[in-house]
């Protein structure tokens, strides 16, 4: 593979001679550092290496060039590379009005550099981080999975999307084409069998379960047959952060997953209003950086093994679990998250995996290239994946169904949205009919207040119209609001007192639902708000009070009220 490309633009000789001299010294056997101190020249440059299809993966220019501003310098060379991660050299100035603010907010720069700069403590990390980035973009040099099936395949689909969201470098390769025909001949089978998954060391499965893959992967898939202290319930952020704060005190703790970790938020090619991460984060990696982090503190993390029914017998909890099997706990966390909400159109539905996708399309984007896709949604979802699409598709159309993206979609993704001149929005429209042979070529559209239609060519329609909270397992285990969302505390009863039926002497926890011990954090409970730090911020509060109810059954109690029947404070436990 070519090695990748660092292109410096930085009129002051000083300073691009200290930051050529230090990117080489760390980067230099793996990637080219070329640099230019006349934006012009730098200009004429990048524009023969375009002509070469060179990989110019990070484009770093200072804030002011001789007679061009860096973010002008920018906008011109990433219309050249367009797949170059943007980076601006400032002067420290942590001040609103540094310009640095706005373009980040225009969406005209990917990161920011900050000179000064330290090389082992700020410059390497970050640069790092940036290349990270920009690899994630691009096909794998190493494949440590090739998939082979039909493209229209909705399970094929769904192998990819496993892959992409636990970050394992894979190939997809049609059945029909050479390569794919070469791989099943070396495998030693044939098209009737598909899809086909091939580790790099030869294993091979063919139609595999979930469960098969996640084992392939190294990952757990059976609950142990003992009583655990904690059980939870789904692994997305709420799940992760109550196992990682439930391992770290030492409970024996198990986390079960249907599917993959990440959640909804594992499908968000990047999350940049969390807290604690100056550029955003990749919603899978911000998933398997907590799912690694539970681990390594002793939580047994099951996954492809989806909850079926919850029951409280003889004072303990038991969680029935798809392969026909019960574990037992003392305290059950409940974060199973939401699923897509479908548009049930016979024509889109049948075209799943063929032009339609009810996900942020992180394992289609690349795919998308140079084609014109359709999202539909107006909620942050919807948002992130259309800007993540305008970097490989030719043209983004967001379609809404409300009059505005104001109501349901962060400020800082609307102005994003507003200043790609890939993305174009329309708003108080909806889907009602699709069109094709084997894939999805066109999608129609109404106006909402004039019913008039408009057909549109598109490759692609991706589906982000909100979700429904995944509960509907627990039946009559705990109550439940009108959309099946988990009502908690106070929400229980009407007064704010102890709710009807409710068997203890105190009322319950913040968090706890109408069955004493089981607790409810992040989208599935009602009320929640639907962001990746409060489900964070919930699943860690939910262990304080899992904490209180364990210490008191230790100490003999069987009602879960402490010696003064006092509620323990609302904060998260100390990490």
């Amino acid at each position: 593979m070519e090695q990748p490309i660092i292109f410096l633009a930085v009129s002051e000789e000083s300073v691009l001679g200290q930051l050529q001299s230090d990117l080489e010294r760390r980067f230099g056997n793996d990637c080219r550092i070329l640099a230019a101190r006349d934006p012009e020249a730098g200009m004429a440059t990048l524009g023969s290496l375009a002509s070469e299809s060179a990989p110019v993966a990070l484009l770093i220019a200072d804030q002011e060039l001789a007679g061009l501003s860096g973010v002008d310098f920018l906008t011109r060379a990433h219309a050249v590379h367009q797949h170059a991660k943007r980076i601006l050299l400032i002067e420290r100035d942590y001040t609103a009005e540094n310009p640095t603010v706005e373009a980040m907010t225009l969406g005209q720069i990917d990161y920011h550099l900050a000179r000064p700069w330290n090389p082992v403590q700020a410059l390497y990390p970050a640069v790092s981080e940036f290349l990270a980035s920009w690899s994630a973009g691009h096909e794998p040099s190493f494949m440590m999975y090739r998939v082979v099936g039909p493209k229209q395949s909705a399970r094929a689909l769904e192998i990819r999307d496993m892959l992409s969201r636990i970050n394992m470098p894979f190939g997809f390769y049609e059945d029909d084409s050479a390569a794919g025909r070469e791989l099943l001949e070396e495998a030693g089978v044939d098209e009737s069998r598909l899809p086909v998954v091939m580790r790099h060391d030869g294993r091979v499965w063919v139609q595999p379960t979930d469960a098969e893959l996640i084992a392939g992967f190294g990952g757990g898939t059976l609950p142990g047959d003992r009583t655990y202290d904690v059980a939870i319930v789904g692994a997305g952020p709420a799940g992760l952060t109550a196992a990682v704060y439930a391992a770290s005190e030492g409970h024996d703790t198990l986390v079960l997953e249907k599917s993959v970790s990440g959640g909804q938020a594992g499908m968000s090619s990047r999350i940049r209003n969390f807290p604690g991460f100056t550029w955003g984060i990749g919603g899978q990696d911000l998933a398997s950086r907590a799912c690694e982090q539970a681990w390594l503190f002793g939580a047994n993390m099951v996954f492809a093994r989806e909850a079926t029914g919850l029951r409280q017998e003889d004072g303990e909890l038991r969680i029935r679990v798809a392969v026909g099997r019960e574990v037992g706990a003392r305290a059950v966390i409940l974060a199973p998250g939401v699923v897509w909400r479908r548009l049930d159109i016979p024509q889109i539905e049948e075209r799943i995996g063929a032009g339609v996708f009810y996900c942020g399309g992180a394992s289609e984007a690349r795919a998308m290239q140079d084609q014109r896709v359709c999202v539909l949604g107006g909620g942050n979802s919807a948002g992130q994946t259309a800007v993540n699409l305008a970097k490989y598709a030719a043209s983004v159309t967001v379609l809404a169904r409300g009059e505005s993206l104001e109501q349901s979609m962060s400020q800082y993704l609307i102005t994003e949205l507003e200043q790609s001149p890939r993305i174009s929005v329309r708003t108080g429209v909806e889907v009602v009919d699709a069109n094709g042979g084997e894939r999805l070529e066109a999608i129609t559209v109404r106006e909402r207040a004039s019913g008039r239609t408009e057909r549109l060519e598109t490759a692609a329609l991706f589906v982000l119209i909100g979700a429904e909270p995944h509960t509907e397992w627990l039946a009559d285990a705990v109550e439940r609001d009108q959309q099946g969302y988990i009502l908690t505390g106070t929400d229980l009863s009407s007064n704010g007192g102890k709710p009807p039926g409710w068997p203890l002497e105190r009322p319950p926890y913040l968090l706890e639902t109408s069955l004493p011990r089981v607790f409810a954090a992040g989208d599935v409970r009602a009320g929640s708000m639907k962001r990746v730090a409060s489900a964070v911020g919930e699943g860690a509060m939910a262990i304080q009070f899992v904490q209180h109810v364990l210490d008191t059954r230790e100490r003999g109690r069987t009602d879960g009220a402490g010696a003064s029947g006092q509620r323990p404070a609302a904060s998260p436990a100390s990490a």
